[in-house]
Protein backbone atom coordinates (compact mmCIF):
# COMPACT_ATOMS: atom_id res chain seq x y z
CA UNK A 1 0.00 0.00 0.00
CA UNK A 2 1.29 3.15 -0.91
CA UNK A 3 0.33 7.09 -0.74
CA UNK A 4 -0.14 8.99 -2.87
CA UNK A 5 0.91 12.76 -3.19
CA UNK A 6 0.84 15.46 -5.17
CA UNK A 7 -2.19 18.09 -6.14
CA UNK A 8 -4.11 15.41 -8.21
CA UNK A 9 -5.62 12.82 -6.15
CA UNK A 10 -6.73 9.61 -8.67
CA UNK A 11 -9.75 7.29 -7.96
CA UNK A 12 -10.23 3.90 -9.68
CA UNK A 13 -7.38 1.14 -11.40
CA UNK A 14 -5.01 1.97 -13.93
CA UNK A 15 -2.32 -0.82 -15.01
CA UNK A 16 -3.06 -2.59 -12.55
CA UNK A 17 -3.04 0.04 -9.60
CA UNK A 18 -6.00 1.09 -7.87
CA UNK A 19 -6.03 4.26 -5.96
CA UNK A 20 -8.95 4.85 -3.26
CA UNK A 21 -9.25 7.27 -0.32
CA UNK A 22 -9.25 6.70 3.58
CA UNK A 23 -9.68 8.15 6.41
CA UNK A 24 -5.62 7.49 6.54
CA UNK A 25 -5.11 9.68 2.93
CA UNK A 26 -5.31 9.16 -0.54
CA UNK A 27 -3.57 5.72 -1.19
CA UNK A 28 -2.55 2.95 -3.68
CA UNK A 29 -2.45 -0.45 -4.13
CA UNK A 30 -1.84 -3.55 -6.72
CA UNK A 31 -4.77 -5.20 -7.50
CA UNK A 32 -4.66 -8.78 -7.44
CA UNK A 33 -5.94 -11.68 -5.14
CA UNK A 34 -7.17 -15.15 -5.28
CA UNK A 35 -10.61 -15.58 -7.88
CA UNK A 36 -13.81 -14.98 -6.15
CA UNK A 37 -15.46 -18.64 -7.34
CA UNK A 38 -12.16 -20.86 -6.06
CA UNK A 39 -12.48 -18.92 -2.68
CA UNK A 40 -16.02 -20.06 -2.73
CA UNK A 41 -15.52 -23.66 -3.88
CA UNK A 42 -12.61 -24.56 -3.17
CA UNK A 43 -11.66 -26.56 0.20
CA UNK A 44 -8.29 -25.33 0.17
CA UNK A 45 -10.08 -22.34 1.20
CA UNK A 46 -12.48 -23.80 3.48
CA UNK A 47 -10.99 -21.37 6.27
CA UNK A 48 -11.35 -18.60 4.57
CA UNK A 49 -14.98 -19.17 4.26
CA UNK A 50 -15.42 -19.47 8.22
CA UNK A 51 -13.71 -16.92 8.31
CA UNK A 52 -15.33 -14.69 5.96
CA UNK A 53 -18.76 -15.66 7.34
CA UNK A 54 -18.33 -14.81 10.78
CA UNK A 55 -16.30 -12.05 9.67
CA UNK A 56 -20.06 -10.48 8.52
CA UNK A 57 -21.83 -11.62 11.67
CA UNK A 58 -19.56 -9.16 13.71
CA UNK A 59 -20.12 -6.53 11.07
CA UNK A 60 -23.52 -7.41 10.97
CA UNK A 61 -23.81 -7.34 15.26
CA UNK A 62 -21.97 -3.81 15.28
CA UNK A 63 -24.32 -2.42 13.03
CA UNK A 64 -27.25 -3.61 15.21
CA UNK A 65 -25.70 -2.54 18.50
CA UNK A 66 -24.97 1.53 16.49
CA UNK A 67 -28.60 1.71 15.16
CA UNK A 68 -30.23 0.22 18.47
CA UNK A 69 -28.16 3.52 20.15
CA UNK A 70 -28.11 6.01 17.51
CA UNK A 71 -29.50 8.65 19.30
CA UNK A 72 -26.85 8.74 21.48
CA UNK A 73 -24.16 7.56 19.44
CA UNK A 74 -24.49 10.36 16.61
CA UNK A 75 -23.21 12.75 19.10
CA UNK A 76 -20.58 10.54 20.11
CA UNK A 77 -18.16 8.57 17.96
CA UNK A 78 -14.96 8.70 16.28
CA UNK A 79 -14.26 7.78 12.70
CA UNK A 80 -13.17 4.39 13.38
CA UNK A 81 -16.17 3.43 15.52
CA UNK A 82 -17.56 0.80 12.61
CA UNK A 83 -14.37 -0.86 12.20
CA UNK A 84 -13.35 -0.66 16.37
CA UNK A 85 -16.43 -2.73 17.11
CA UNK A 86 -16.67 -4.85 14.37
CA UNK A 87 -13.45 -5.93 15.65
CA UNK A 88 -14.50 -6.22 19.50
CA UNK A 89 -17.50 -8.20 18.66
CA UNK A 90 -15.91 -10.74 16.21
CA UNK A 91 -13.66 -11.40 19.66
CA UNK A 92 -17.03 -12.07 21.23
CA UNK A 93 -18.15 -14.50 18.30
CA UNK A 94 -15.16 -16.33 18.39
CA UNK A 95 -15.77 -16.78 22.65
CA UNK A 96 -18.84 -19.15 20.88
CA UNK A 97 -18.76 -22.45 22.62
CA UNK A 98 -21.81 -23.71 21.62
CA UNK A 99 -21.20 -23.77 17.33
CA UNK A 100 -18.74 -25.10 14.99
CA UNK A 101 -16.58 -22.45 13.55
CA UNK A 102 -18.01 -20.93 10.79
CA UNK A 103 -20.98 -20.68 12.38
CA UNK A 104 -20.60 -18.93 15.89
CA UNK A 105 -22.95 -16.51 16.46
CA UNK A 106 -22.83 -12.91 18.29
CA UNK A 107 -25.50 -14.23 21.15
CA UNK A 108 -23.84 -17.33 22.22
CA UNK A 109 -20.44 -15.38 22.58
CA UNK A 110 -19.49 -13.54 25.74
CA UNK A 111 -21.46 -10.39 25.25
CA UNK A 112 -19.64 -9.33 28.49
CA UNK A 113 -16.44 -8.69 26.93
CA UNK A 114 -17.95 -5.53 25.35
CA UNK A 115 -18.30 -3.93 28.30
CA UNK A 116 -16.28 -0.90 28.37
CA UNK A 117 -16.18 -0.04 25.01
CA UNK A 118 -15.49 3.11 24.11
CA UNK A 119 -17.68 4.40 21.11
CA UNK A 120 -15.07 8.26 20.72
CA UNK A 121 -11.68 7.31 21.12
CA UNK A 122 -11.60 11.70 20.78
CA UNK A 123 -13.53 11.37 24.37
CA UNK A 124 -13.11 8.28 26.66
CA UNK A 125 -15.99 8.22 29.30
CA UNK A 126 -13.23 6.60 31.94
CA UNK A 127 -11.03 9.65 30.80
CA UNK A 128 -14.20 12.29 30.97
CA UNK A 129 -16.46 11.39 33.76
CA UNK A 130 -14.76 11.40 37.54
CA UNK A 131 -17.77 11.50 39.58
CA UNK A 132 -18.83 7.95 40.87
CA UNK A 133 -21.66 6.34 39.63
CA UNK A 134 -23.93 3.05 39.85
CA UNK A 135 -25.65 1.54 37.89
CA UNK A 136 -28.99 -1.11 37.88
CA UNK A 137 -31.09 -3.48 36.01
CA UNK A 138 -34.45 -4.99 37.02
CA UNK A 139 -34.84 -7.57 34.24
CA UNK A 140 -38.80 -8.23 35.62
CA UNK A 141 -39.86 -4.84 35.01
CA UNK A 142 -37.27 -3.72 32.39
CA UNK A 143 -36.00 -0.58 34.47
CA UNK A 144 -32.41 0.25 34.13
CA UNK A 145 -31.04 3.11 36.41
CA UNK A 146 -27.87 5.64 36.24
CA UNK A 147 -27.40 7.02 39.34
CA UNK A 148 -24.50 10.11 40.01
CA UNK A 149 -24.11 11.79 43.33
CA UNK A 150 -24.04 15.83 43.77
CA UNK A 151 -20.27 16.72 42.92
CA UNK A 152 -18.34 19.50 40.99
CA UNK A 153 -18.46 19.35 37.25
CA UNK A 154 -15.27 21.64 37.12
CA UNK A 155 -13.17 18.78 39.68
CA UNK A 156 -14.96 15.56 38.99
CA UNK A 157 -15.37 15.79 34.73
CA UNK A 158 -12.30 16.34 32.73
CA UNK A 159 -13.56 18.94 29.77
CA UNK A 160 -11.93 20.24 26.32
CA UNK A 161 -11.13 23.70 26.13
CA UNK A 162 -13.94 26.14 25.50
CA UNK A 163 -16.63 24.38 27.57
CA UNK A 164 -19.47 26.66 29.36
CA UNK A 165 -21.94 23.97 29.89
CA UNK A 166 -22.62 19.75 29.87
CA UNK A 167 -25.19 17.18 30.05
CA UNK A 168 -25.33 13.58 31.63
CA UNK A 169 -26.84 11.07 28.96
CA UNK A 170 -27.74 7.52 29.64
CA UNK A 171 -29.80 4.47 27.35
CA UNK A 172 -30.86 1.08 27.46
CA UNK A 173 -31.01 -0.83 24.75
CA UNK A 174 -32.41 -4.53 24.65
CA UNK A 175 -30.96 -6.26 21.80
CA UNK A 176 -31.62 -9.51 19.71
CA UNK A 177 -28.93 -10.09 17.64
CA UNK A 178 -30.63 -13.05 16.03
CA UNK A 179 -33.12 -10.83 14.65
CA UNK A 180 -31.07 -7.92 14.24
CA UNK A 181 -33.62 -5.70 15.79
CA UNK A 182 -33.42 -3.51 19.14
CA UNK A 183 -35.66 -1.70 22.00
CA UNK A 184 -34.25 1.43 23.15
CA UNK A 185 -34.71 4.13 25.66
CA UNK A 186 -32.59 6.96 27.26
CA UNK A 187 -32.66 9.98 29.40
CA UNK A 188 -30.61 13.05 30.51
CA UNK A 189 -29.88 15.84 32.25
CA UNK A 190 -30.60 19.51 31.41
CA UNK A 191 -27.95 21.72 29.91
CA UNK A 192 -25.80 22.15 33.06
CA UNK A 193 -23.33 24.67 33.67
CA UNK A 194 -19.53 23.77 33.40
CA UNK A 195 -18.68 25.53 36.78
CA UNK A 196 -17.44 24.77 40.62
CA UNK A 197 -20.68 24.52 42.13
CA UNK A 198 -21.45 21.13 43.05
CA UNK A 199 -24.78 19.68 40.88
CA UNK A 200 -28.12 18.33 42.57
CA UNK A 201 -27.40 13.65 42.39
CA UNK A 202 -28.18 12.79 39.14
CA UNK A 203 -31.36 9.54 38.77
CA UNK A 204 -31.47 8.68 35.08
CA UNK A 205 -33.64 5.91 33.85
CA UNK A 206 -34.75 4.00 30.92
CA UNK A 207 -37.14 1.06 30.62
CA UNK A 208 -37.52 -1.71 27.85
CA UNK A 209 -39.77 -5.16 27.92
CA UNK A 210 -40.28 -6.08 31.11
CA UNK A 211 -39.04 -10.19 31.43
CA UNK A 212 -36.98 -10.08 28.89
CA UNK A 213 -35.03 -13.11 27.65
CA UNK A 214 -32.56 -10.72 25.64
CA UNK A 215 -28.95 -9.34 26.43
CA UNK A 216 -29.46 -5.68 27.36
CA UNK A 217 -26.94 -2.52 27.23
CA UNK A 218 -26.17 0.18 28.94
CA UNK A 219 -24.28 3.18 27.66
CA UNK A 220 -23.71 6.53 29.80
CA UNK A 221 -21.70 9.50 28.11
CA UNK A 222 -21.55 13.02 28.85
CA UNK A 223 -21.58 15.96 25.93
CA UNK A 224 -20.45 19.03 26.39
CA UNK A 225 -21.72 22.48 25.01
CA UNK A 226 -20.53 26.40 24.49
CA UNK A 227 -22.88 29.46 25.10
CA UNK A 228 -22.49 32.27 22.91
CA UNK A 229 -25.15 34.88 23.14
CA UNK A 230 -27.72 32.59 25.38
CA UNK A 231 -27.63 29.84 22.88
CA UNK A 232 -25.87 26.76 23.19
CA UNK A 233 -24.21 24.77 21.17
CA UNK A 234 -22.76 21.62 20.45
CA UNK A 235 -18.43 22.29 21.73
CA UNK A 236 -16.70 21.56 18.33
CA UNK A 237 -19.77 19.95 16.80
CA UNK A 238 -19.28 16.86 19.22
CA UNK A 239 -15.97 15.82 18.78
CA UNK A 240 -14.97 15.22 22.44
CA UNK A 241 -18.36 13.81 23.45
CA UNK A 242 -18.50 10.57 25.51
CA UNK A 243 -20.08 7.50 24.92
CA UNK A 244 -19.28 3.76 26.43
CA UNK A 245 -21.38 0.56 27.34
CA UNK A 246 -21.05 0.60 31.03
CA UNK A 247 -22.78 -2.76 31.80
CA UNK A 248 -24.23 -5.62 29.95
CA UNK A 249 -27.28 -7.84 31.37
CA UNK A 250 -27.98 -11.34 30.14
CA UNK A 251 -30.02 -14.06 31.06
Amino acid sequence: MARQTGIIKLKGTIGGITFYKTADGDLAREKGGVDASRIANDPAFQRTRENGSEFGRAGKGGKVLRNAIRILLQNAKDKRVVSRLTTEVLKVIKTDAVNERGLRTVQDGNLADLKGFEFNLNGKLNNTLFAAHTNAFDRVAGDASVNIGAFSPAIRIAAPAGTTHFKVVMGAAEIDFKEGTSVFESDETAILPYNNENTAAIDLGATVIANSTLPVFQVLGVEFYQEVNGQMYPLKNGAYNALAVIDIDTV
